[in-house]
């Protein structure tokens, strides 16, 4: 790592050597200027990371070097130094940007935790102007996040979309896995590139291997040509391997010689073609529980699971529910040439308290639907499909023995949880790894809920 370079502008030549050396000895590279015209020479032929000045000095003096900094690079953090430390002149220093403000003589140990604070600082501001002029580049359509659950998916997107680190996305069926794969790629220098998307679910298992990897002409009955598979068309851009836990052991080793050599093989074929492709993979299945139940290989896990990104269900991300179904409510209005304009607050209550086990795209299903019936200018709650409008918003399909209208929904979701657990336990005869794999969640997530019960 670089060292941080430290401008100290001080006109009393000791005072910037003894300053100097000490910066020095904790690690920083230091560069020296007698007045402000000096210092601003510096800035706007050199990096610098951190400015330390005086106040109070001949010609440009420390306030006027702060306003001049500041214009040309508003990230600089700036410590100033005064021997007139009234609160007017603190004041008038914070006000122009500086980060803090210390008096003369200055204390050497308070130098340094306040170096050390701006520049944390500045990392993170810079950390947030490039978070944002990638989450800028995302693409629109789909990527809703006024909560704060779906903010950090996007900036762990946005993180992660320069690397060339594999990523596996976790989410409940519905969640928008495939949209967060197409936002890394779309923030990625692969972006011109192309995406390929391959859901393991949908494909024969004696047709998957040639889906993948190609096949040679004559490789098998009915080959009558030779065929390109997923990974060569993907070469440069991004491959999105969708359901990845769906995939049989036999293309599991295949998958894992691609990620660890880079190349692949056609089947029927003898060389090995170099591909260079970025693999996002997804699954709503609990992948540590199919390791630890030996229907996913624990290398190849390890070799998808370098980034993992975790997007919350709907019901987890309530502040969520509102912007999407406006966002809904536009494109199947326009679709289908209706003027609707608007969600009742009676219908938009019910769409806040349904359980949405179908996450976004069952939330996308239920507005289309409703701009389809709507009759005049908003959706009302007769639009909503009949699991929508069911009482307090969990659906007929998701009512149980037990349940109560009269609880607040918390509670009432805790019963739904506690209740389908126990099912698929009481079904695999207590076997927690076993109803894990079919909640698709985690064996510490049921070992803890059951604690929290008192349930042995």
């Amino acid at each position: 790592m670089n060292q941080p370079r430290v401008l100290l502008t001080e006109d009393e030549a000791p005072q910037r050597e003894m300053l100097a050396g000490s910066l020095a000895q904790h690690g920083y590279e230091v560069l020296q200027a007698q007045n402000g015209e000096e210092a601003l020479a510096i800035i706007r032929g050199e990096e610098v990371d951190l400015l330390l000045t005086d106040l109070r000095m001949p010609g440009m003096d420390g306030l006027q070097l702060l306003t001049e900094v500041k214009q040309l690079n508003p990230l600089l953090e700036v410590i100033v130094m005064t021997a007139f430390g009234s609160i007017e002149t603190a004041v008038t220093a914070m006000q122009q940007g500086a980060f803090t403000f210390l008096t003369k003589p200055v204390d050497i140990t308070s130098l340094h935790a306040q170096a050390e604070r701006a520049l944390a600082w500045k990392r993170l501001k810079e950390e947030n102007r490039e978070l944002k002029t990638r989450l800028g580049e995302l693409p629109e359509a789909g990527i809703i996040a006024q909560s704060q659950e779906m903010r950090q998916v996007l900036n762990l997107v946005a993180r992660v979309a320069a690397a060339r680190a594999t990523v596996l996305i976790l989410g409940e069926s519905g969640t928008g896995k495939e949209v967060i794969a197409r936002a890394i790629h779309a923030a990625s220098e692969r972006k011109a590139g192309a995406f390929v998307a391959v859901n393991i679910a949908a494909i024969p298992e004696n047709l998957l291997e040639s889906e993948l990897f190609g096949h040679e002409k004559g490789a098998f009955t009915g080959a009558v040509a030779q065929h390109r598979g997923r990974f060569e068309r993907a070469d440069s851009g991004t491959l999105f391997i969708d359901e990845i836990g769906d995939l049989p052991l036999p293309a599991q080793v295949k998958l894992l010689r691609v990620l660890q050599d880079g190349e692949i093989e056609r089947v029927g074929g003898t060389a090995p073609l170099p591909v260079d492709v970025r693999v996002v993979a997804a699954t709503h299945r609990d992948l540590d529980a199919e390791v630890q139940a030996g229907n996913f290989r624990e290398d190849l896990f390890y070799r998808l699971n370098v980034v993992r990104i975790v997007i919350p269900p709907l019901r987890g991300r309530k502040l969520d529910v509102k912007p999407l179904a406006d966002h809904f409510l536009a494109k199947f209005a326009s679709l289908n040439g209706k003027e609707v304009t608007g969600i009742e607050s009676a219908a938009l209550d019910l769409l806040m308290k349904h359980w949405w086990p179908g996450n976004v795209r069952e939330l996308e299903n239920a507005i289309e639907s409703a701009v389809v019936l709507c009759r005049s200018n908003l959706i009302t709650p007769d639009d909503l499909p009949e699991t929508v409008r069911g009482e307090s918003g969990i659906s007929t399909a998701q009512r149980f023995p037990g349940d109560d209208a009269a609880l607040p929904l918390p509670e009432r979701l805790e019963r739904f949880e506690k209740y389908e657990l126990l099912k698929v336990l009481e079904e695999t005869g207590g076997n927690k790894s076993e109803a894990a794999r079919r909640l698709g969640i985690s064996d510490k997530n049921v070992r803890d809920r059951l604690k929290r019960w008192g349930i042995q």
